[in-house]
């Protein structure tokens, strides 16, 4: 999975600036949709951190049956968090 593809699929387009409100909230929630429906682990890990960046992943207990799954997305977030405060300075 491609961001740019991912963008388009949900929002119609790859420049975020350019997404009206209510497309940003309809293609997150045709996203939630797919995570849910989604069965391939990768696919599905993708597409929790797609969320993620969006502030609207599940919750990881909800998101993930695998304890490797939810330690993936715990670096993942710890990794995103630790990269905002790099920005900083």
């Amino acid at each position: 999975m491609q961001l740019d593809d991912l963008l388009q699929r949900y929002f119609a387009s790859t420049d975020l600036s350019s997404v009206a409100p209510d497309t940003l909230a309809a293609g997150i929630e045709h996203c939630r949709v797919d995570f849910g429906l989604e069965k391939d682990r990768g696919k599905r890990f993708a597409l929790w951190s797609f969320l993620h960046m969006f502030g609207s992943a599940p919750d990881l207990e909800v998101a993930f049956e695998n304890d490797e799954d939810r330690e993936a997305a715990r670096n993942l977030m710890d990794l995103l968090a630790a990269s905002e405060g790099d920005g900083a300075g």
